[in-house]
């Protein structure tokens, strides 16, 4: 059965959801973005309003979704122990293994982010929720991609917190060396087959791809054209993770470069200005 809904009645639903103020969407935007995300997994657009919240800007799937989704496809969790103190559960796939995951209160409080309301109110479902996190991702990650659950989300630094980092303009793209980090997220840079570094997270291999993208766009030793085929180069070297991604993780890359100041398709935009050059010099 499909859920496909046409384009009007899923703005119209987001237009209520934000002026009820009831799941947490500050703007039509935001709530029309979301279904639109539910849509694109086959999911009806209203579900957006029970499984997700945006905290930060950021979209986040509950907890209670995420284990749902879980166990929709065949996986399952074993609470081994749970308290204020301690959570532990074993979560389990047909095709990703078991794993047995525990979250403290005292690992909480040493990471620095046990410090909020909601970690002294409510740390059993705190840790719980982190729990839920970080099994389904371990064992089956399909049903999360790219997702976190509200708790960590509020967890994370604030954006007006971070200091922007400072880029350095390298003579020639390629020649850096950078110390990679155990993750599973790779940032490729043309015509190499190792990775130019490695990310934990899709959130911090956007930022890495983002600043890049922005060392080239800024760099002073390479004309436009150059720039325009460095940038084109660098996108396709990562084309095959760009398949992987969901057309609302595609849709935020695209914003992150727009609003880096990076044209997110560079190529076209050369193609048109050639075009524009070509038939002005006609009319001429």
């Amino acid at each position: 059965m499909s859920n496909l809904v046409p384009i009007g009645d899923i703005q119209t639903m987001a237009e209520v959801a934000a002026k009820s103020k009831m799941f947490g969407f500050k703007n039509t935007e935001e709530a029309m973005a979301i279904m639109l995300l539910c849509q694109a997994e086959n999911l009806h657009p209203a579900i957006a309003m029970r499984d997700f919240h945006v905290i930060q800007g950021r979209p986040a799937l509950k907890a209670d979704a995420m284990l749902a989704r879980f166990q929709q496809a065949g996986g399952k969790v074993d609470w081994k122990e749970y308290t204020d103190e301690v959570v532990t559960g074993i979560f389990s796939h047909p095709q990703g293994g078991s794993l047995e995951v525990t979250w403290t209160l005292s690992k909480a409080k040493a990471i620095g982010i046990a410090n909020k309301d909601n970690w002294r109110n409510y740390s059993r479902a705190m840790l719980r929720a982190r729990c839920v996190s970080e099994g389904i991702r371990s064992v089956y990650p399909g049903c999360v991609v790219g997702v976190y659950t509200p708790e960590e989300v509020t967890d994370f630094a604030n954006p007006k917190e971070v200091q922007a980092p400072v880029l350095h303009t390298p003579v020639q793209i390629l020649e850096e060396e950078i110390e990679e980090a155990d993750g599973a997220y790779k940032l490729m840079l043309p015509n190499s087959e190792e990775p130019y570094a490695r990310y934990h997270t899709l959130e911090e291999w956007t930022q890495g791809y983002v600043e890049m993208a922005v060392r080239i766009n800024n760099s002073s030793k390479f004309s436009d054209e150059q720039k325009i085929e460095k940038l084109t180069g660098l996108s396709q070297a990562n084309a095959e993770f760009h398949s992987t991604l969901d057309s609302f993780q595609k849709i935020k890359l695209k914003g992150e470069l727009a609003k880096a100041g990076v044209n997110p398709n560079p190529k076209l935009e050369q193609s048109l200005t050639t075009q524009d050059t070509e038939h002005n010099e006609q009319t001429f």
